[in-house]
């Protein structure tokens, strides 16, 4: 399925900004090299974002957003007239401020609740739900007796549970749906 979204979305206080995306079932995104933190939490939304290396040229960001259908995000004005100009779907981002950022990127985009915390945080690979005797040894003891449910990485070996940092993230979260739902 796929619906085309036209919003007019809060970019900073003085400026609007009108986003046309085209948002399919399974939204993929490429932030560039300036958005690490943003990549973060739309990975923790469970969106599937990929994230450059300080390496990649904008070239090669943009073959990429072509060869993955992704949407662009960037505050980088050439990146994002370069894409448009190659029909790529884009979203500028005109401030720096993460909470801004992530308001704009809600207001333009879906968010399926049911995949949040689903995406590794450092490398986007979908997380594989474990048995808690699977994890013994490998995850501090006090969080091995506290916590009932495991998540793991199988590309960066990294396990994950819902202990503090869990809460306060959905806390963050509901605060942002909630904000981007008025």
């Amino acid at each position: 399925m796929k619906v085309v979204a036209e919003r007019t979305s809060v970019v900073t206080k003085k400026q609007k900004t009108k986003a046309c995306i085209t948002v399919s079932d399974t939204m993929k995104i490429l932030c560039d090299h300036m958005l690490g933190s943003l990549a973060t939490w739309l990975r923790i939304l469970g969106v599937d974002t990929f994230y450059p290396d300080a390496e990649m040229s904008d070239e090669e960001l943009l073959q990429i957003a072509t060869n993955e259908h992704r949407l662009v995000i960037s505050r980088d004005k050439q990146l994002i007239a370069r894409g448009k100009k190659r029909k790529i779907p884009v979203l500028e981002l005109q401030t720096t401020s993460l909470d801004d950022q992530l308001g704009v990127v809600l207001g333009s985009i879906p968010i399926e609740t049911s995949q949040i915390l689903t995406r590794c945080t450092l490398c986007n690979t979908p997380l594989l739900s474990i048995e808690k005797n699977e994890v013994k040894g490998q995850v501090p003891s006090k969080v091995f007796e506290s916590q009932k449910d495991f998540w793991y990485c199988p590309h960066c070996k990294k396990y994950y549970w819902m202990g503090t940092h869990y809460h306060n993230m959905m806390q963050k979260i509901n605060m942002l749906t909630k904000k981007n739902d008025t």
